[in-house]
């Protein structure tokens, strides 16, 4: 005698325009804190973000409301990976920093100017010299609030390799900088 049919998985929910309103409210700024830190440029920051969704609503009948959470941290650091490299090779074809360079500076304002920002800059310079899969790891891990088996989710690696990159990307940050201070409570 043939066994019963086993009943069909229940399919999960799909997203809806108030669930993706909510995620939306709830992931905006540290999802623009994160792309912004990957191209500093705050327009194309909120850009980055909104293209995320964008592109999540396009998918939302194929989405699982479980991991929509690690996927629109995977679309918005591809997408600000994308607008960074596409950034590099346009200002390289159309010699935008030659022009920026050949600009005459007064030197007292200048001065100044490298003053007040040295600290920005270097850690600029720190974040931006990290390998990409360490910066993406970093970043994750200070500005999206997840832990680290949604991180790995949404990147695709082990929960360990999370961890193993989120420490060598302090110790080149703090190879470049120095020593990293704690927050205290």
């Amino acid at each position: 005698m043939p066994a019963p049919p086993s009943p069909e998985p229940a399919r999960p929910q799909q997203l809806d325009q108030a669930t993706l309103e909510a995620l939306y409210l709830r992931l905006e700024k540290p999802l623009f804190n994160a792309a912004f830190r990957w191209i500093w440029d705050a327009a194309e920051a909120r850009d980055v973000v909104q293209e995320a969704f964008v592109k999540l609503w396009g998918m939302a009948t194929r989405v699982d409301p479980a991991t929509v959470e690690p996927l629109v941290w995977r679309l918005a650091l591809n997408g600000a990976a994308n607008r960074r490299r596409r950034r590099r090779l346009w200002q390289w074809l159309t010699l935008e920093t030659l022009g920026e360079h050949s600009v005459p500076s007064h030197r007292g304002a200048a001065d100044e100017q490298l003053s007040r920002h040295e600290g920005e800059v270097a850690i600029r310079a720190a974040v931006d010299g990290l390998p990409e899969k360490l910066k993406q790891v970093i970043l994750m891990c200070e500005f999206s609030g997840m832990g680290y088996a949604q991180i790995s989710q949404a990147l695709g690696i082990p929960e360990g390799t999370v961890a193993s990159r989120r420490n060598a990307a302090l110790r080149k940050l703090e190879q470049c900088l120095g020593p990293l201070q704690e927050e205290s409570p």
